[in-house]
């Protein structure tokens, strides 16, 4: 069998890596508009050949869609379009509504398996990739039942097989519950580090002062805005929503911290606190 990788970068590229144990017979194609992608992902042993996407498309029975949402929107009708009957389509984007309904006007939309992986790190491109990332992971699928029971069964498998807990959502559902857990904690952190950039002439004061709480909190600061511009975009109404949200809270925040109100500031912390609890009992499922 032939899974054609398509933007090959962190997601992509360790689904791959992810599967090659359990299928060492599996043949990766890889189809990425940078040379520099395509050398290392070649050197890296995530793919073994790289291809034009026509011919991704005609040759592989499972086309793993790992673009930037942007590119997938604009890619997706296309592939779909060149896609042979009985080939599958799975996309690995960060948003699903736009997605989902663009797939929705397809008459192929039954060979389309919409997939958002719940993993990353702040590092991009197939040099980032690794096969550990994925195991133990959830994973969403959305409209499932929009899906062939083939496309869907194939998707399924290999997912389980990389190791994802797999869960299943509505995609305006996914969007929503994403802008607060995943596209908020991106902003803010975005937002962390300009300020303290802005406010802070001194790099080397800064590397000298930061501590591990400084920069685990602006670890995501380093993520690809190519990658993170077009997730808020798509995603506009809900992250606008929960940024409102977000600066609601820090403006009472910092009202309570003028006013040195100190007991408000206690119970502001005590009730982020439980954060942990829900966090640690989640782990332990």
């Amino acid at each position: 069998m032939i899974i054609s990788i398509i933007g090959i970068g962190l997601l992509g590229g360790s689904f791959a890596l992810s599967l090659r144990e359990k299928y060492p017979n599996l043949k990766f194609v890889g189809v990425d508009n940078s040379s520099v992608n395509q050398k290392v992902a070649l050197a890296k042993g995530i793919v073994d050949e790289i291809v034009t996407l026509d011919i991704a498309l005609q040759i592989s029975e499972l086309n793993v869609l790992a673009t930037p949402v942007d590119a997938i929107t604009g890619l997706l009708p296309y592939m779909l379009d060149h896609l042979p009957d009985g080939r599958t389509i799975m996309d690995l984007g960060s948003t699903k509504e736009l997605i989902c309904s663009l797939a929705d006007t397809h008459p192929k939309r039954g060979q389309f398996v919409a997939v958002h992986p719940m993993a990353g790190t702040e590092n991009s491109g197939p040099g980032a990739a690794f096969k550990e990332l994925l195991p133990g992971k959830n994973v969403i699928i959305c409209d499932k039942e929009k899906s062939n029971a083939d496309s869907l069964a194939l998707v399924e498998t290999f997912l389980r097989d990389a190791g994802m807990k797999i869960h299943y959502m509505k995609p305006v559902e996914h969007d929503l519950h994403l802008a607060y857990v995943s596209h908020l904690s991106h902003i803010s952190s975005f937002a962390l580090g300009l300020t303290v950039l802005d406010k802070e002439q001194d790099e080397r004061a800064i590397f000298d002062m930061a501590s591990t709480g400084f920069s685990s909190t602006v670890r995501l600061a380093k993520s690809s805005p190519q990658m993170w511009a077009p997730i808020f975009d798509q995603n506009k109404i809900n992250v606008s929503k929960a940024l409102g949200d977000y600066i609601e809270l820090l403006k009472k925040f910092k009202e309570a911290i003028d006013n040195q109100d100190i007991d408000t500031s206690l119970n502001f912390m005590s009730r982020a606190n439980e954060i942990g609890r829900i966090l640690a009992g989640i782990e332990k499922k």
